[in-house]
């Protein structure tokens, strides 16, 4: 394939989805297609094509998808086969879609993935509090807080999908990484207590090891909710040998920069500012 220029996208209207049409609208590079249930809702720019579909159906999905050059997204997690984080229960259906893609490239040359490894959504993760609680007065510090891990902000991981799109023989059947930056619990914390000093937090040490423990015992009962597994989230990011920091990312190639300590509080601000 010499360039991509038809892309369908499925999930446009989500936390991730609606960054990353934006992105592949603002490139105008790309004839695209959004994918939706038959039942939504959701409303695009004109400027792309909407197609419902029924997911459960091959016979649909096939005919929304003829004459695509690409597909976005499948999503495969950053830790996929990676350190002892491809041992976490939540990864093992990820790590065999990986496999499949592997065997399904093999077999035919003309068909080919990238996966992105962003590490957790930077906006994202702050809003909800995973990095620091500030809700609670007394907001974990996993093992510690001081483990460094890549992070990236949802504009950052839809800019990269342009990249890899745009970067086609370079990117194809292999992982790609970036991340905005590396930082621990701790900077971040240090950074809302400069926002906020009026504000007194005590954290505590939580143990990730712990999390995890409770985390599958609530997979194995069969309750997969967020809050029930959280603690393997917790476990794949903070802890160490888990793979949390990128030692070698592909920001370069895909066009990225990097934020700085002063971008992340500027993020920070900006997500946090109205909540502290």
């Amino acid at each position: 394939m010499s360039a991509i220029r038809s892309v369908a996208i499925a999930g446009a209207s989500g936390d991730l989805g609606t960054p990353v049409l934006n992105a592949l609208i603002e490139s105008n590079k790309f004839n695209i297609t959004v994918l939706t249930r038959h039942s939504s809702k959701a409303r695009f720019p004109d400027t792309v094509r909407v197609i419902p579909v029924d997911y459960n159906s091959i016979p649909e999905l096939t005919a929304a998808l003829n004459g695509q050059d690409a597909i976005h997204p499948l999503r495969i997690q950053r830790r996929c086969g990676q350190s002892q984080g491809s041992t976490l229960p939540i990864y093992q259906s990820k790590i065999a879609v990986h496999k499949a893609l592997q065997a399904k490239a093999a077999e035919n040359p003309a068909f080919t993935y990238t996966l992105v490894r962003h590490g957790p959504f930077l906006d994202w993760g702050l809003r909800a509090g995973f990095f620091v609680d500030f809700r609670t007065d007394i907001p974990p510090f996993y093992d510690g807080g001081d483990r460094p891990f890549s992070t990236t902000t949802l504009a950052t991981i839809a800019k990269a999908v342009v990249g890899v799109l745009t970067h086609f023989d370079e990117t194809k059947n292999r992982p790609v990484y970036v991340h905005d930056l590396v930082t621990t619990q701790r900077q971040v914390y240090t950074i809302i207590q400069k926002l906020a000093p009026e504000r007194k937090w005590n954290p505590v040490d939580v143990s990730t090891a712990e999390l995890e423990a409770k985390a599958r015992e609530e997979w194995a009962k069969g309750n997969t909710d967020l809050p029930s597994i959280v603690g393997l989230l917790c476990r794949a990011v903070f802890a160490e040998g888990y793979g949390g920091e990128f030692k070698k990312v592909d920001n370069e190639l895909l066009g990225l920069g990097f934020k700085t300590e002063a971008d992340l509080e500027e993020v920070v601000k900006a997500v946090l500012g109205d909540s502290l």
